[in-house]
């Protein structure tokens, strides 16, 4: 559907700089862009896809994974409203298919702006700025999840990663393992011996962090006492 002034508002707020654009720019853009609303856990890419536009989150996230052949999956990153996707921009940069797999967390609004029309915006600074602004953001990230991956454990990074989700979680430990790109018996086996050590609690999808400051410890050099 097109955009209206009702999705033009909800754009401006959630892209403050598309307002910076020249008047002929915001008029392609208006003109050219898609509005969806995609339920949750709805596949939006996948591998080897042709690349359908650049997204615009507006509200809603999108998960973005690499799968791997035998079913195992590597989370990359988020996309939330206000952000913009690596994997779209470097496919529609590049002129190359899809390497991942995006698919909604939850209800997702986003914009869609066509190949052609993101040629032709690019050729707009603050647009090309933002793009490129974002796309070395998520460099970093991916940057940073490579060496997390690469560099620490698994007990290391499932002690940090439960450590950001508060004092009680209430997760499966198959969610966990999706985070962390592993598979749920080697999280499940972490967890009993954290809970052995102390650290945690376990409960039926639900997990009490007991000891923070050991936990701390493990995440950031592996060792507790």
């Amino acid at each position: 559907m097109s955009l209206d002034a009702t999705h033009l508002a909800q754009l401006a707020e959630r892209y403050p700089m598309l307002a910076q654009l020249p008047p002929a720019g915001r008029q392609r853009l208006t003109e050219a862009s898609q509005w969806a609303s995609v339920p949750a856990g709805q596949l939006l890419f996948d591998d080897h896809q042709a690349c359908q536009g650049f997204p615009f989150v507006i509200d809603g996230s999108v998960r973005v994974i690499k799968c791997a052949p035998n079913g195992r999956e590597l989370p990359l990153y988020r996309v939330a409203p206000g952000e913009t996707c690596i994997i779209s921009s470097s496919c529609l940069l590049g002129r190359e298919n899809y390497n991942a797999r995006g698919i909604t967390e939850s209800a997702t609004e986003l914009m869609l702006l066509p190949p052609a029309a993101f040629d032709e915006l690019l050729g707009e600074p603050v647009f090309r700025d933002f793009v490129f602004h974002l796309f070395a953001e998520r460099i970093a990230d991916l940057m940073q999840l490579i060496e997390e991956v690469a560099f620490q454990r698994l007990d290391q990074r499932l002690a940090a990663l439960l450590l950001g989700k508060g004092r009680l979680l209430h997760v499966t430990h198959q969610q966990l393992a999706d985070e962390l790109g592993s598979v749920r018996e080697f999280v499940s086996r972490l967890l009993k011996g954290f809970a052995a050590q102390g650290l945690v609690r376990l409960a039926r999808e639900q997990i009490e962090i007991v000891d923070p400051t050991g936990l701390r410890r493990l995440a950031s050099d592996g060792s507790h006492e």
